[in-house]
Formats: C-alpha cells, structure tokens, sequence
C-alpha cells in the first residue's frame, strides 16, 4: 500500500510539473527560479545577519527595497521585449534577421539569478561553510559572459568601457 502511495504522489508531482512546464514553458521556470534564489538570499542573508549580532528591520527593509528594485528591472525588460516583439509584427519595414520572441528579459534574469548564487556562496561563507575557489569564479564569469552577450546586442564594445 505505500509503495502505492509513493507511486501516487510521484505521478501527481510529475503531472503538476508538466503541467506549469506546459503553461509557462523555460521562461516561467526562469522566472521561478530567480524568485526562489531571491527568497532564499534575503532571508539566508537575514539569519547572517542575526548570528553575527548585525540583524536589523532598517537593513531588512534596504534588501526587501534591493529586491523590489531588481523586480522593477525585470519588468522594464519584460516590456521592452513585448515592445520589440510587438513592433516586429506590427511596424512594416522593421526586420530581424531572426524570430524574437524575448531576449532581453532571459538575460536579466539569468545575470540576476547568477547574482544572487554568487550572494547565497558569501552567506555560506559567512556561517563557515567552506567554498571551492573555483566556484566564485565560475559565477563571475558567467556574469561577465551574460554582460557580454547584452553589450554585443546592445551594439556596445566592452573595450571601450572605461570602468
């Protein structure tokens, strides 16, 4: 009987995940996927706090308003896709050499969410965990690689960047 219950609930599980995968496809996981890692970085970053005696509601209100922030971002990205996407199919004589269906706001998204890993390895740190030093560099250059990518589309040549 309980391996059937097991069963069950693995075929439940699955049919639910399908069924977002279905109805938001990788962008919604995406998506997902960057909430969950801001959740968890604002509240692993919030017991830090605490266990090092530093926790207090004014930063805890800074990071929920950083948060917010980069909400604001990804929403600015999302419509600016919708806005490409719209005038492809609606201005005539305004072409791409490809489909576009969203490209900026994945990549805001994916430069966040290696953000907030590269914040959640700091915490770990922070509570004693040990990090291979590779990871951190890893991550930096999976941010640098997305940077790149947005300065290519952007049009704009990182080696004209005097910062």
């Amino acid at each position: 009987m309980e391996n059937n219950s097991a069963l069950h609930i693995k075929t439940v599980i699955t049919g639910v995940i399908a069924t977002l995968t279905a109805l938001w496809g990788w962008f919604g996981w995406l998506v997902i996927v960057w909430v969950c890692l801001m959740l968890a970085d604002w509240l692993v970053g919030s017991a830090v706090a605490s266990k090092e005696g530093r926790w207090s509601s004014a930063k805890l209100r800074e990071g929920a308003w950083h948060k917010g922030g980069m909400i604001v971002i990804v929403c600015v990205a999302l419509v600016a896709d919708w806005l490409i996407s719209a005038m492809m199919a609606n201005l005539p004589g305004v072409t791409l050499p490809f489909d576009y269906t969203v490209l900026i706001g994945p990549l805001v998204i994916v430069w966040y969410i290696i953000g907030e890993l590269g914040s959640l390895a700091e915490h770990a740190v922070n509570m004693g965990a040990k990090v291979p030093a590779w990871l951190p560099k890893i991550l930096a250059a999976g941010k640098s690689a997305v940077d790149a990518a947005g300065d290519k589309i952007a049009g704009d040549d990182p080696k004209d960047d005097n910062s």
